[in-house]
């Protein structure tokens, strides 16, 4: 067939004005998103579960979405309404803007086991708009925040502690009328948020954030650990905002959901991983430890110390460093040098406080007959890269520790959880060989299921072939902690749970909280290179017989007088293992010039041990220690009937001692309004970085989230194409009008 010019022509012009339309509606596609695009932020608008039914092992939901494409190793994600995010700029309706550029100076100081911390978060305006900065960050799950402050230049304004309800209520009313205003809650014991409104154009706000924590020591060493960034987070549940149009609570990368309330509110941005100059952090440390120390590390960050005396000056060497990890320091005192027991007291309005701290006995190992243990391995798309390679080579070591007549199992989950023996087996040669290959295949992938592999650990109890140990191995990059610690308590049975949080970034409330639900206890481990020397201190604790059935006593009142006349938390001890130290909280009217008694059982003995309540060392701190005790130790209720009583207290509580809990807030607001009432207020979430060592890829999915230079290209190329169509398409008239 002959192709004449003409035909030339129209073939030509069509496919320009088709490319010229596509390029203009995939521009569309990044203001309102595309059912079928696997970035973070586009992704779980058009997402449902779906029911399926397969084995007892198997996960009740299988995560799928409505155009049938499976969006491989990807967490839950939702779009934004009309705006396309890549990490830091957002592309809505009415141009394109950036949040408000975060650093972060942190500074402590450690006198004796208790740590004040100020943390400073500078946020600066680099635009010509008036903004609102809203930063989701971590602190430590025991960090009793107790001051805020705002600072503007030279003025500083003091935050005040309210309810949250009033808070959030006063610092609205600040931000509509243009005052200046920093707003300080909780979202998790280990996530907050602080929210700065009317930031003027090329302006700097610092906001600092100031909380106490107790050291923590286990089998000789005393340590902190600070996290830096909080990880995407595994979202479950039917979206709520579907039944309320579109809204969600807080400006998260997540929709709330009928499962996870707030999801909205602790899935913060996240930063591309090529934004490396953003959201960086410096850490400055005075360590009195109060004894001659004889060995300070830190595991992931390399330091500088310098030593005056016995006090001690700690500096990271790359300073500032990106806020992508965990920091831990460790220091160590010789073993005779550290107290078998001490007291640190505090007065404050006619309170006598207390910390007791006592070291249970070392007991030589009992001898078990057999083990029934259960590991539990996380193979989620959070896991990808170190992590899995870690909790892998955990898992094998915890395989060679086995003895012929232990029974054992391995259960592995990410959107499906399965099992490797139907129920445990015989720790033979065979099982174990067959156990080493299933760990060697595990990969990392899909979403994070958690609650179904723990009903699969804490099923089958009725066979008794010896002591029951679940093992959980997982960087805990959950939502929903509240269900999963109360599957523990409903399901734990005879069998205790040991949790070992994995990566750069774990979530450590979970750990904690979990192992402590569990009647456990828990570890870390951050890099490869530390994973035999952590494992072996982990065997040996839960090798060696529990301090259980713990009980107080002072002097000679009775028990009614005791608990009359002094307010002890926690009320019910947790089992103490090898190494670990016994804390109490006291407050009394008068602390009685008498003893308390601290007693339990150990293997098959009955331990005691005392300790008189005059002559402690006055510590600034420790009422606030008692407060944030209580605290903690009510929140485990909030499954509970009957919690909108414990609320109460809890609240009172922390009004008192001017701490931030999930129902009491910081705010401080400037008095006179700045923002004009004719400029716009652009409010922009603060993106945190991605936890070192993720991959990308297996939790945003294969592809990159699209960026609105992407989108602007696209549409330049659409016009221009559509241009070259017309051109053509007159050259082509011509022609045939001569």
């Amino acid at each position: 067939m002959k192709i004449t010019r003409k035909n030339f022509y129209e073939v030509l012009n069509f496919i320009l004005v088709m490319m010229g339309l596509w390029a203009c509606l995939f521009l569309v596609s990044n203001f309102f998103g595309s059912p079928n695009d696997n970035s973070l932020y586009t992704s779980n608008n058009n997402s449902v579960y779906k029911k399926i039914n397969t084995s007892v092992y198997k996960n009740d939901y299988n995560f799928v979405n409505l155009m049938n494409e499976t969006n491989e190793g990807a967490l839950l994600f939702k779009r934004m309404n009309g705006v396309t995010y890549d990490g830091n700029n957002f592309f809505r309706n009415y141009g394109y803007s950036k949040a408000p550029k975060l650093d972060i100076d942190v500074a402590m100081e450690i006198t004796g086991m208790v740590n004040r911390v100020s943390v400073t978060q500078t946020f600066s305006n680099t635009t010509d708009n008036w903004q609102e900065g809203i930063y989701v960050f971590p602190l430590p799950e025991d960090a009793a925040v107790d001051r805020m402050r705002l600072k503007i230049g030279e003025r500083v304004i003091e935050g005040q502690i309210k309810e949250k309800k009033e808070a959030k209520k006063i610092y609205r009313r600040a931000k509509q009328t243009g005052k200046k205003a920093a707003l300080t809650e909780q979202e998790r014991p280990n996530i907050f948020t602080t929210s700065v409104a009317n930031i003027a154009p090329h302006e700097t706000v610092k906001v600092e954030i100031e909380f106490q924590q107790i050291t923590r020591y286990d089998n000789g060493a005393f340590s902190i650990r600070f996290p830096m960034t909080v990880g995407p987070r595994y979202i479950p549940g039917e979206n709520l905002s579907r039944n309320y149009a579109g809204f969600s609570s807080g400006t998260g990368w997540a929709y709330d959901t009928d499962e996870v309330i707030d999801a909205s509110r602790v899935t913060p941005h996240i930063l591309h991983p090529d934004r490396k100059r953003e959201n960086i952090i410096t850490i400055k440390i005075d360590l009195d430890a109060g004894l001659e120390l004889e060995r300070i590390r830190s595991p992931y960050h390399e330091i500088e110390i310098d030593k005056q005396n016995n006090q001690y000056y700690i500096n990271l060497k790359q300073d500032p460093t990106l806020a992508n990890r965990d920091f831990e320091l460790i220091w160590q005192a010789h073993p005779s040098d550290v107290p078998k027991a001490a007291l640190f007291t505090e007065e404050i309005n006619g309170y006598d406080y207390g910390m007791i701290m006592m070291l249970p006995p070392d007991v030589e190992k009992a001898e078990i007959l057999s083990r029934e243990m259960i590991y539990v391995i996380d193979t989620s798309g959070s896991m990808g890269g170190g992590s899995i390679l870690q909790a892998k080579e955990a898992l094998k070591i915890s395989l060679t520790r086995l003895k012929p007549d232990d029974h054992f199992n391995i259960i592995q989950f990410n959107s499906l959880t399965s099992s490797l023996f139907h129920q445990s087996q015989p720790a033979n040669q065979a099982s174990l060989l067959r156990a080493l290959n299933y760990v060697n295949s595990l990969r990392a992938d899909g979403g994070t299921e958690m609650q179904p592999a723990l009903l699969a650990a804490l099923d089958n109890q009725g066979r008794n072939v010896g002591l029951r140990q679940v093992i959980f191995i997982t960087d805990g990059s959950i939502g929903n902690e509240q269900l999963l610690f109360k599957t523990i308590q409903v399901r734990l049975g005879r069998s205790r749970l040991f949790t070992i949080g994995i990566g750069s970034a774990p979530n450590s409330h979970f750990m904690s909280r979990a192992a402590s639900f569990g009647r456990g206890t828990h570890t870390y481990i951050g890099k490869l290179s530390e994973v035999n020397t952590r494992m072996q201190s982990f065997f040996e604790k839960i090798e060696s017989p529990v301090l259980r059935d713990i009980h107080t006593n002072i002097g000679q009142l009775s028990g009614f007088e005791f608990m009359n006349s002094m307010e002890i938390w926690p009320q019910k001890i947790h089992d103490l293992y090898s190494g670990e130290p016994l804390l109490i909280a006291v407050r009394a009217k008068n602390l009685p010039l008498d003893e308390i008694r601290i007693s339990g059982q150990v293997a098959k003995s009955r331990w005691s041990s005392s300790l008189m309540l005059t002559g402690g060392q006055n510590r600034t701190g420790i009422a606030k220690f008692w407060a944030r005790k209580k605290i903690a130790t009510l929140m485990e209720q909030e499954q509970d009937d009957g919690f909108e009583s414990v609320k109460k207290i809890i609240t009172n509580t922390a009004l008192e001692h001017h701490l931030v809990s999930k129902f009491t807030s910081l705010i401080a607001v400037d008095l006179s309004p700045v923002r004009p009432s004719n400029k716009k207020l652009n409010s922009h979430p603060v993106p945190g970085h991605l936890p070192l060592n993720w991959q990308y890829d297996k939790v945003f999915g294969q592809k990159f989230p699209d960026t609105a230079t992407d989108a602007r290209l696209n549409f330049i190329i659409g016009i221009l194409l559509m241009l070259f169509a017309s051109f053509f398409y007159l050259i082509h008239r011509n022609d045939s009008n001569i």
